[in-house]
């Protein structure tokens, strides 16, 4: 056998082809078949909870979507309308009020929040005193109850007699009653959207971090880059995967947000915090009116989708480079 046959039968070899061709045993089953019947199988184990999560999820989504057709209340269906409520939610002018408030709460307790919890965790990777003290202190605004954070926040400056208004007045600046003036208290509801939310981006920036190897910032020093360049063309484009995750889930967060806007504000003082979540429960269960209600949430829902979507393709455009 020459040698351009013998590289040849090896080339063969390592692919796993006999010299006489490509073939199979007579007992082996072919693969598509294998992975037919693994489907099939994980389809049987998983079937249980797909089920359990239909029942769950889909039937009252689907109850939901009749309801925002109809014009009933809390106690009957009422009649079918079509879209009308749809089209009668999008012509008030409450709506588009508690629409930009939405808006303007998401993108400050998305970015914020981000750009906070990215902040601490560059710190943390520093070599700090009590660096695992320093850890779970910062993680307790997001750990403690929001009943309890909105209750203490109340506190602070709800009232002339509370702790900041007081500072406030002393350094000159009046009486600032942070939630009774609407602009102070749209400020007031996404600081403390930030605040309650920062440790968990902290927390899956702090993750990101830990992935990026080390050698990476070695080779940017080597070649001369600057603390900032190596910040947004090395540490920002390694993490973004992250950190479009990261904003999908806080965009959730905060659009859905309810109790954090609730218990600080009511949607108040004269609906200037009001969000489009609150009023969806203002419209459902204190005016009894399913119909718009639902029709809000959908809306919401919808714009959510949107949202993700392209958030997701700048996801898969990460992967694909």
């Amino acid at each position: 056998m020459s040698t351009e046959s013998v590289a040849g039968a090896l080339k063969k070899a390592r692919r796993g082809v006999g010299v006489a061709g490509p073939g199979r045993s007579p007992g082996a089953r072919p693969a598509k078949k294998r992975k037919n019947s693994h489907a099939r199988v994980l389809l049987l184990f998983a079937l249980p909870s797909l089920i359990l999560l239909v029942l769950l999820n889909l039937y009252p989504v689907i109850y939901a979507g009749l309801q925002s057709l109809r014009n009933g209340d809390l106690i009957s269906a009422g009649d079918f309308v079509g879209f009308s409520n749809y089209i009668n939610v999008v012509q008030t002018p409450e709506f588009w009020h508690s629409a930009w408030f939405t808006l303007v709460f998401t993108v400050t307790g998305v970015f914020g929040s981000w750009a906070v919890g990215l902040g601490l965790a560059l710190f943390l990777r520093t070599r700090i005193p009590a660096n695992g003290l320093f850890k779970v202190l910062l993680l307790l605004p997001w750990v403690v109850p929001v009943v309890v954070s909105a209750t203490s926040w109340n506190w602070l400056v709800a009232t002339p007699q509370s702790p900041l208004p007081i500072l406030f007045d002393a350094l000159g600046f009046g009486n600032v009653l942070f939630l009774a003036d609407p602009v102070l208290a749209q400020v007031t509801v996404c600081v403390f959207k930030v605040w309650v939310s920062f440790p968990f981006m902290m927390m899956m920036m702090s993750s990101a971090l830990a992935s990026v190897d080390i050698n990476v910032y070695e080779a940017s020093k080597v070649d001369g880059a600057s603390s900032w360049q190596t910040f947004t063309q090395i540490t920002l484009p390694i993490i973004s995967r992250s950190t479009y995750i990261s904003w999908i889930l806080m965009t959730i967060f905060c659009v859905n947000d309810f109790p954090t806007i609730f218990l600080l504000t009511g949607g108040g003082p004269v609906n200037a915090t009001r969000s489009l979540v609150v009023l969806a429960y203002s419209t459902v269960f204190q005016n009894f009116q399913t119909g718009p209600g639902v029709a809000i949430a959908f809306i919401m829902t919808l714009v959510l989708v949107v949202i993700a979507t392209m958030l997701y393709r700048q996801i898969r455009k990460v992967n694909i480079e």
